[in-house]
């Protein structure tokens, strides 16, 4: 379990010196998510029978477990966010209702695409039906 979270710590560490270091306007965390797929990806290959020369934790499933392990704790992530709200409530006061036009037009918007993806995708599905296909 240590090697794995150490896995993921360091995905994620590498990650952020990436995006810091190279100026990408993208969350360190995002790269090294990224960076743990390309991982796993390679891991479950086979094609560079990485399986063989990586240590036994990071092949025996304990990296899966040890990241589900972690996503049901996920609400835990979320309390440092929340204190820093409350400790900011003078500026949510000062700006809340700026903030609440910006979550109602970013939603409103998010619906909106995706309503319109969801119909883009009705009309390629039916278009490659066969004609008589219910």
């Amino acid at each position: 379990m240590i090697a794995s979270l150490a896995l993921i710590l360091v995905a994620q560490l590498v990650g952020e010196i990436v995006a810091r270091g190279a100026g990408i306007p993208v969350p360190g965390p995002v790269i090294g998510m990224g960076l743990m797929f390309a991982f796993l990806l390679v891991r479950d290959g086979g094609q560079l029978g990485l399986a063989r020369i990586l240590p036994k934790p990071l092949t025996d499933g304990t990296l899966e477990s040890t990241a589900r392990g972690l996503l049901m704790n996920l609400s835990l992530m979320f309390v440092p966010a929340g204190v820093g709200v409350v400790g900011r409530l003078d500026l949510l006061w000062a700006q809340g209702f700026k903030l609440a036009i910006v979550l109602l037009v970013s939603t409103a918007l998010s619906l909106l695409v995706t309503v319109l993806v969801f119909r883009a995708v009705v009309v390629l599905v039916e278009r490659r039906r066969p004609d008589g296909e219910a």
